[in-house]
């Protein structure tokens, strides 16, 4: 990483605050698919296995979007919880020019 490559002080204590609304709405995402596949006309055996795949899937993502944030990488994942819809584009705007500038860039080169 380049020196002075990471997030402001003032952008950082930002993220870290609504990093647990993000996590919030991407939990109750997850939850109302839960619901959505558990109440389908399908066997409780494929609905089971349906809701077990989804969690197992949505875990990995969670971990990539949640876990261990640090200054280093908090616009890699601030990019990514931003590309997943989880922060408003109110609370965007409350980042620094720059930060919604790198993350913008950032989401535009997910693959």
């Amino acid at each position: 990483m380049v020196p002075g490559s990471d997030i402001s002080e003032r952008d950082w204590k930002l993220f870290r605050q609504l990093q647990p609304i993000a996590l919030e709405r991407f939990c109750e995402n997850v939850l109302s698919e839960i619901r959505e596949i558990s109440s389908s006309d399908q066997s409780a055996h494929k609905r089971y296995l349906r809701v077990f795949k989804s969690v197992r899937n949505q875990d990995k993502e969670l971990a990539t979007l949640f876990n261990n944030p640090r200054r280093s990488t908090a616009w890699f994942q601030l990019s990514l919880i931003h590309s997943h819809g989880l922060l408003t584009l109110e609370e965007m705007h409350r980042f620094s020019p720059e930060t919604q500038k790198r993350v913008s860039e950032l989401a535009r080169v997910r693959i």
